[in-house]
């Protein structure tokens, strides 16, 4: 049976994309992080601050934009594994073309080389966008869904671990490698180590499968074949009122975390932090999310994904109203501890709840609707966080986060249902995996 052959392998598939995550996290992540090394990098290429912000953000939005566009062709697969191993190639070749072009520098204009990494940069955020509903499909298949949030808390705890030990790393070599030469280095041993991790994702034991017809409850009616297609993701937001729920409790979470990237700039104007203090500040929030990661995945598989979710909605809110009724700058510690807890819930837990809509085929539909429906708003909070804070200061900000932290987890309390309660089930015909 799929399932037993799917179990066989569940420590193998568990422990290669674990080791996945921690190579790719290291570098991609850490060495050649998008939040540091890459914005001093097209800081060097004298890039505006315009240009440096819309280049951090466009990497959310590549990673949700293009599932949509995906998710149709992800569901007539029968397996995920190859597209989404092709699609990856672009979120680790691209490092090749910036570490070829800090080995350029003196011969080619300044120009020229801003815009060659604009263009690797968006190669890159586009190539995760690309891979992630079928990466997001094969997981959901390969894992059991008792421990599916578990798998997705620890890879994001691994991530973030090896990311920090990245991160260090690249400032050690930065600090101590005239310019280009560190920006090469970095980016060269950031390619060597996303490729080792994606020798381990090729490793995946993914079976074939078919789909079958849905067996039904008894006094239904079977349903007529339905078409996949643009109609089909349309039908799924208009009819599925559950998800619909699912979607507004996200879209409010969005609002709920715009709160964090404006914790710095209020800290330093309002307490006269320094370099130092952002930095341990920054490690607290790292630690959060590598140590939260896995106990709230764990806790979705026990206590369901939707309990978690409310919590962390809650745990939001707790932390904008800490940044706003702080008397001094040693609450932050516990601001930034709570916003990465708040943080990892909106990853791991999400991810492994999204995986619960729909039926096998319909899943890679949920996936693609669920990220790229929640785009616009990922790129609009922080904008709008910025507009309140400049128009009536940063309590404004901090209020409409905690507004939204609270509405978000009611609405995950009392509109969301676990979807898994009336799925239909749908069988897989087990075939031998070629290649496997």
């Amino acid at each position: 049976m799929w399932q037993a052959e799917i179990r066989k392998y569940v420590r193998f598939n568990f422990t290669v994309n674990l080791l996945d995550a921690a190579f790719y996290g290291f570098g991609s992540l850490g060495l050649a992080s998008i939040v540091t090394v890459i914005p001093l990098f097209l800081n060097s290429l004298h890039a505006s601050t315009i240009l440096i912000g819309l280049i951090t953000s466009f990497h959310a939005i590549g990673w949700q934009l293009p599932q949509l566009f995906t998710a149709n062709r992800v569901a007539k697969m029968r397996r995920y594994k190859p597209f989404m191993l092709w699609m990856s190639l672009h979120e680790r070749w691209p490092f090749i073309g910036l570490m070829l072009i800090a080995i350029s520098l003196p011969f080619i204009s300044e120009q020229l080389a801003l815009a060659l990494t604009v263009i690797m940069v968006m190669i890159f955020a586009l190539g995760g966008g690309l891979a992630a509903t079928a990466w997001q499909s094969m997981i959901a298949k390969v894992m059991p869904k008792e421990r599916i949030g578990t798998f997705y808390g620890t890879q994001s705890g691994v991530a973030n671990l090896t990311a920090a030990v990245g991160a260090v790393a690249a400032g050690f070599i930065l600090k101590n490698m005239p310019f280009p030469q560190g920006y090469i280095v970095c980016f060269l041993i950031t390619a060597v180590t996303t490729f080792i991790s994606f020798g381990f994702l090729a490793s995946t034991h993914e079976p074939h499968h078919e789909h079958e017809v849905e067996v039904i409850e008894p006094s239904a009616e079977q349903p007529a074949p339905v078409e996949f297609g643009w109609r089909k993701m349309f039908g799924i937001v208009r009819e599925d009122v559950n998800f619909r729920w699912f979607l507004t409790a996200r879209t409010l979470a969005q609002f709920a975390n715009m709160a964090l990237a404006f914790y710095t700039i209020y800290a330093v104007k309002h307490f006269g932090m320094n370099e130092q203090t952002a930095g341990i500040l920054t490690g607290v929030l790292l630690l959060a999310k590598t140590v939260g990661s896995p106990l709230l995945g764990w806790m979705g598989d026990r206590l369901g994904h939707r309990t978690v979710l409310v919590i962390g909605g809650l745990i939001m809110s707790l932390s904008a109203a800490l940044a706003l009724g702080a008397p001094e700058i040693g609450w932050f510690y516990v601001v930034y501890a709570l916003a990465g807890l708040a943080d990892a819930s909106m990853w791991a837990v999400v991810m492994a709840f999204t995986q619960e809509f729909g039926t096998s085929r319909e899943r890679p539909l949920y996936i693609g609707l669920s990220n790229t429906l929640l785009a616009p708003f990922t790129l609009l909070a922080p904008f709008i966080g910025g507009a309140l804070a400049e128009a009536f200061g940063f309590g404004a900000t901090f209020s409409v986060s905690i507004v939204c932290g609270l509405l978000s987890a009611l609405v995950f309390y009392f509109a969301v249902r676990s979807p898994q309660t009336s799925r239909t089930l749908v069988v897989f015909k087990q075939q031998a995996a070629v290649g496997d």
